[in-house]
């Protein structure tokens, strides 16, 4: 692993070959779009990354691929309470993280016997990846899986050709057998200079899964559907811009950004209180990445109980209970009467939205408080079915007589909060300064969230 690290130049040849074909792409950014399968996924917004393997009984992040399959024994496997405690974290979905880089596969694959057949978990006859699947959507999250394609035990590595036939046949089982896949992981840490059949991999999983978004480095790009941020600090320190230019080919491609909830470390490790996050660190975390327009991906890792911590549930339901009291008390809920396009951004319904007028790629969406209010977060969401097209903006309080600017930055995407001094003021407005087509607002939104975190330290 660990997820989404040094995966796969070879695939940029791939968009060199398409291109190179004669196929006509759009050449401006604003023109590229997303799919209704990525909007979708972009609103869900927080994810969860299961590691749980061998390495998981021997102190490892890293197996060699020599673990006896022995080692493999839950005493207290629950997977409803691993979800319970996802759910609680405010978490949308899942993904299993199904054989990691060691070749061990957490279900009954016919394509190897180095699984949990082998095993003396439930006699050789469980499948925890099926258990996981049914336990997720018991509790209304969605479900998908990471196959690593570096193994270090299967023999038929050493084959390129035969090891992508035996990898396909791992998809193809995964694919067909545990309902719809909201997303499959391609991490290619370690896999070196390594070539895989990457289209006929992707053809195997389109066959059984249209729908499901494939998450990959940049170098992966004719085939991703999602990037990796370049980092595991969960935060993206950077513009963010939906739309990414390799060779003169865009395409759509949103950000996930993935973090472990204990400090460097996937998979769990006894003794090893003090690598748990604070709960400040995981919602700077997700103000970094979700506030920045990407999707966070947290690593959760269940014990060798086969149960998730005390300590991290605890910490898993503070982070839930600390994000929806952060966004419970939206100011701009409280303002005066407004007209009904913009009210469309006010009433915090993500299935309206406020539009430019026609024609035009500068406007504003103004509050109006009946007395002076303080505020020091503003939250705003584009609505994307349309591209990407605040190109720059301004957040403005209407102070001695005229518009003061508290923010000025570039790219709002999916969402953006964005955090200033505390401002006291009567008019509150997002000025959007320049758009690359006509711009469209689903949600505006004010908060005082400093103010709040003081009262609860003191």
């Amino acid at each position: 692993m660990m997820p989404g690290k040094r995966l796969l130049l070879a695939a940029l040849a791939l968009a060199s070959i398409s291109i190179a074909a004669g196929n006509t792409f759009a050449q401006n950014f604003a023109d590229v779009k997303p799919s209704p399968q990525q909007t979708e996924w972009q609103d869900l917004e927080f994810g969860v990354i299961l590691h749980f393997s061998t390495n998981t009984f021997l102190d490892r992040e890293w197996g060699d691929g020599t673990a006896s399959p022995k080692v493999f024994n839950p005493s207290h496997f629950d997977a409803d309470q691993w979800m319970r405690a996802i759910k609680a974290s405010g978490a949308k979905y899942v993904v299993m993280v199904a054989k990691h880089h060691d070749g061990f596969c957490l279900w009954p694959t016919a394509q190897t016997d180095y699984s949990i057949k082998a095993s003396p978990w439930k006699d050789g006859k469980g499948d925890l990846v099926g258990e996981v699947a049914r336990a997720a959507r018991a509790n209304g999250l969605k479900f998908g899986v990471y196959l690593s394609p570096w193994d270090r035990h299967e023999p038929k590595y050493k084959d390129p050709e035969a090891y992508d036939k035996y990898y396909r046949a791992e998809l193809e089982e995964l694919a067909q057998n545990y309902g719809d896949l909201v997303e499959f992981w391609l991490d290619g840490a370690g896999s070196g200079g390594r070539t895989y059949d990457f289209p006929k991999i992707i053809e195997t999983l389109r066959t059984y899964q249209p729908n499901t978004i494939v998450f990959a480095d940049t170098a992966l790009f004719e085939y991703g559907d999602a990037r990796w941020v370049g980092n595991e600090a969960g935060r993206i320190d950077y513009e963010n811009w939906n739309v990414i230019d390799r060779h003169g080919y865009l395409r759509w491609r949103p950000i996930e950004a993935d973090t472990p909830l204990r400090k460097l470390h996937w998979f769990w490790h006894p003794n090893d209180e003090a690598s748990l996050r604070s709960l400040d660190d995981l919602v700077a975390s997700y103000e970094d990445s979700v506030g920045h327009g990407g999707q966070w991906m947290l690593g959760v890792a269940p014990d060798d109980r086969g149960l998730i911590p005390d300590t991290d549930v605890a910490r898993l339901s503070e982070l839930g209970d600390a994000l929806r009291q952060r966004y419970s008390n939206n100011l701009a809920t409280h303002h005066l009467p407004a007209d009904d396009n913009t009210q469309r951004a006010l009433d915090g319904d993500r299935d309206t939205f406020w539009s430019a007028p026609e024609n035009e790629r500068s406007a504003t969406i103004e509050v109006r408080f009946a007395k002076p209010t303080t505020f020091d977060h503003t939250l705003t969401m584009e609505w994307l079915n349309d591209g990407q097209n605040v190109q720059q903006y301004r957040i403005e309080a209407w102070q001695d007589g005229k518009w003061k600017p508290v923010v000025s930055d570039y790219a709002i995407g999916h969402k953006k909060i964005d955090r200033f001094p505390a401002v006291t003021a009567e008019r509150v407005r997002l000025n959007i300064v320049a758009g690359a087509g006509q711009p469209r607002i689903r949600e505006f939104q004010v908060f005082r969230l400093d103010e709040a975190i003081s009262a609860k330290k003191e």
